[in-house]
C-alpha cells in the first residue's frame, strides 16, 4: 500500500547547485546547536541541493552533481521542525534529520557557500508550509457543516403582503379665462364699439380738413356713418 505523498505528482520548488554537508557532534539537549563547531573548512561531502514537494511533504534531497544519484534525503512534515533546524551562529547553516528507505535516521550539517542559497532555501520550504496550512484550512471549511443562520424568506400560510403603488399626478395647468369662451380680445377703452358702417355708406368721402380748420375728432369721423342700434 503506498504511503501518504508517494502516489502524487513530485513538484521541484528550489535547486542549488552546490552545498557542503557536515559531520556533527552529538547534540546536548541544554545548549543551542553552532555551526561553529562543526569542521567548516573540511566538509565530508559536496554535491546538489535539490527541494521537492510530493503532496504536503516537502524532501530535501542530496545528489551528485554529475550523475544525480542520491546522497541522502529527509523527508519535512512541518517547518521549522526537527527535520530541518537553524543554527543560532550562521543563516548559512542547517542540521537535517536524514532517513533511508528502512527507517533509520541521522542528524547531518548542511552549509550554502552563497548567503543567498541559503535564503531561497528557506524561503522555499516557508512558501511550501503555508500552502499546506491554507489547502488543510479550505478542507476542514469544506467538512464542517454551515453553522450561520439562514435567512427565511418565504412567506408563511396565509400570509399576504400588500404594495402601495403611488402613481404621479400631473399638474392641470390653469389656462386664462376669456369672455364669452370664444377667446376674443377685450374691447379698446373708452367706450362702446362703433359698428361697422353700412352699404349704404361705401360711397360717402370724409373730406380733409380745410386749413386753417380744427382736425376732426374721432366722434366727427364716426358721425358719417349710419348708427346702428345695439
Amino acid at each position: 500500500m503506498a504511503t501518504e505523498g508517494q502516489s502524487e505528482y513530485e513538484s521541484v520548488l528550489c535547486v542549488k547547485p552546490e552545498v557542503n554537508v557536515y559531520r556533527i557532534p552529538p547534540r546536548a539537549s541544554n545548549r543551542a546547536i553552532r555551526a561553529a563547531d562543526w569542521k567548516l573548512d573540511a566538509p565530508d561531502w559536496t554535491g546538489r541541493m535539490r527541494l521537492t514537494a510530493r503532496g504536503k511533504v516537502a524532501y530535501v534531497k542530496l545528489e551528485d552533481k554529475i550523475s544525480g544519484e542520491l546522497f541522502a534525503q529527509a523527508p519535512v512534515t512541518e517547518f521549522p521542525g526537527i527535520a530541518v533546524e537553524t543554527v543560532s551562529d550562521s543563516s548559512r547553516y542547517f542540521v537535517l534529520r536524514i532517513q533511508d528507505d528502512s527507517g533509520r535516521s541521522a542528524f547531518i550539517g548542511i552549509g550554502f557557500g552563497d548567503r543567498c542559497d541559503a535564503f531561497d532555501f528557506n524561503v522555499a520550504l516557508q512558501d511550501h508550509f503555508k500552502w499546506v496550512k491554507q489547502e488543510s484550512e479550505f478542507s476542514k471549511q469544506a467538512q464542517a457543516p454551515d453553522s450561520t443562520p439562514k435567512l427565511n424568506l418565504g412567506f408563511k400560510e396565509g400570509q399576504t403582503i400588500t404594495l402601495n403603488i403611488g402613481q404621479s399626478k400631473k399638474k392641470e395647468r390653469t389656462r386664462p379665462q376669456s369672455s364669452g369662451g370664444l377667446g376674443l380680445l377685450p374691447p379698446p377703452p373708452g367706450g362702446k364699439l362703433a359698428p361697422p358702417p353700412s352699404s349704404r355708406s361705401t360711397n360717402h368721402a370724409v373730406q380733409p380738413p380745410a386749413e386753417g380748420s380744427h382736425p376732426a375728432s374721432s366722434a366727427d369721423l364716426w358721425s358719417d356713418f349710419d348708427p346702428v342700434s345695439p
